[in-house]
C-alpha cells in the first residue's frame, strides 16, 4: 500500500510515520515543508495543480493529512488548517489516483460540552475559538468533497514529544523549575478544567487503522474519560517525585496563567483573551469513542500515567 503522509515532521505526524514504517506492507512517502520531507511542498501556498501532478506521479492509495497549525491569529489558522485542506481535496478530485483521505481533525471542533456528558460524532459542533473554527471548516470541506474520506477528531493528545507550550507540557515545565529551584510549593491556575487526554501513540494506531478501513465520516479518537487537570498535576508530581504542595490559583484560567488550551502566540498575551478557555472548549470535554471501537476496531491502550511519565522524562532532561 502506497501512503502519502502530509505533515510527517509534526507532533502527531512523527508518530504516525513511525507506525506506518513498522508495517512492511506500507510504502511511505512524506510530503511537507521541512528539509527532511521526501517532497517539499507547502499546502498553504502551493497550488492544487502542482499537488495533483505529484499525486498522479506517486499514485498513492491513501493520503493522510497530519499538517496544520495550533497557534497564531485567525488568518494564519485559516490558511494552514482550512485553505491547506481545500488544496488537498481539490488535488485529490483532479487526480486519477483515487486515493482515500484520512484527515486529522480535533475535539476543539465541538466546542464546550455539558459537564458529565460524552460527546458523540452526531453532536452539533459549536467551536468556541478561531482554532476550532478553522478545523471545523476543514472537516466540512472533506465531508463535502465527495472523496473516500474519514476525519479523525482527536481530543487532547499527550505523551512523548508533547510540546512545551501545551497544557501538560507547561505543567511539566513548571514542576521541573520548581524542583530545580527547590521550591516547596507550586502555584498553578486553571486546574479545574477537565479534558479527555489520549496518548499520541494510540492516535497513531487509530490513523493506521483508519487508513486500512472503509469507514467514512467523522470518528472521535479519545480515551473516553475526562480528567481534571488538578488530578493530572498530582499524578505528574508522583511520577516526578515532587514532594511539594500544589496550590491552585483562584478564578478561571486567564490569558497569562492558564495551563489548559492550545499554545498561544506572543500576540495573544498582548490582548485580552476573547474566550474563557484558550482552546474554546469550556471546562469539560469527554469523547464518546464507541464509533472508533465499532468501525475501526480501535481502543486506547496507554493510560495517562504512562503518558505523563514520558512527558516528565523529556522535561527533566531539558536544560
Amino acid at each position: 500500500m502506497r501512503v502519502l503522509l502530509i505533515g510527517a515532521n509534526g507532533y502527531l505526524g512523527r508518530f504516525v510515520a513511525d507506525r506506518l514504517l513498522a508495517d512492511p506492507a506500507v510504502q511511505l512517502t512524506a510530503l511537507g515543508r521541512g528539509d527532511d520531507a521526501d517532497v517539499r511542498f507547502d499546502l498553504a501556498s502551493g497550488s492544487p495543480g502542482a499537488l495533483t501532478r505529484f499525486l498522479d506521479a506517486v499514485h498513492p492509495g491513501v493520503v493522510i493529512n497530519c499538517a496544520g497549525a495550533t497557534r497564531g491569529g485567525a488568518r494564519d489558522l485559516t490558511r494552514h488548517n482550512t485553505v491547506a485542506v481545500a488544496t488537498v481535496c481539490e488535488a485529490l478530485r483532479r487526480s486519477g489516483c483515487g486515493a482515500r483521505l484520512v484527515q486529522i481533525g480535533c475535539g476543539a471542533e465541538y466546542g464546550p460540552s455539558q459537564p458529565g456528558s460524552s460527546t458523540a460524532e452526531d453532536a452539533v459542533p459549536r467551536p468556541g475559538g478561531p482554532y476550532g473554527v478553522s478545523k471545523l471548516a476543514a472537516t466540512e470541506l472533506v465531508l463535502g468533497s465527495g472523496l473516500d474520506a474519514v476525519v479523525l477528531r482527536v481530543f487532547s493528545p499527550a505523551g512523548p514529544g508533547t510540546p512545551a507550550g501545551s497544557p501538560l507540557g507547561r505543567l511539566a515545565e513548571a514542576m521541573r523549575r520548581a524542583m530545580q529551584s527547590g521550591d516547596g510549593e507550586l502555584k498553578l491556575g486553571g486546574l479545574g478544567v477537565q479534558r479527555d487526554f489520549i496518548d499520541v501513540r494510540d492516535v497513531a494506531r487509530a490513523v493506521h487503522a483508519a487508513s486500512l478501513s472503509a469507514a467514512q465520516g467523522v470518528i472521535n479518537i479519545g480515551s473516553g474519560r475526562a480528567v481534571r487537570l488538578r488530578d493530572a498535576a498530582a499524578m505528574l508530581a508522583r511520577v516526578a517525585g515532587y514532594g511539594g504542595a500544589l496550590h491552585e490559583l483562584d478564578g478561571p484560567p486567564g490569558p497569562l496563567r492558564s495551563t489548559i488550551g492550545h499554545p498561544r502566540s506572543e500576540s495573544d498575551h498582548a490582548a485580552p483573551v476573547a474566550y474563557p478557555y484558550p482552546d474554546g472548549c469550556g471546562s469539560w470535554q469527554q469523547a464518546d469513542v464507541r464509533t472508533a471501537r465499532d468501525r475501526l476496531g480501535w481502543r486506547p491502550r496507554i493510560n495517562l500515567e504512562e503518558s505523563l511519565a514520558d512527558i516528565w522524562m523529556e522535561a527533566a532532561c531539558r536544560i
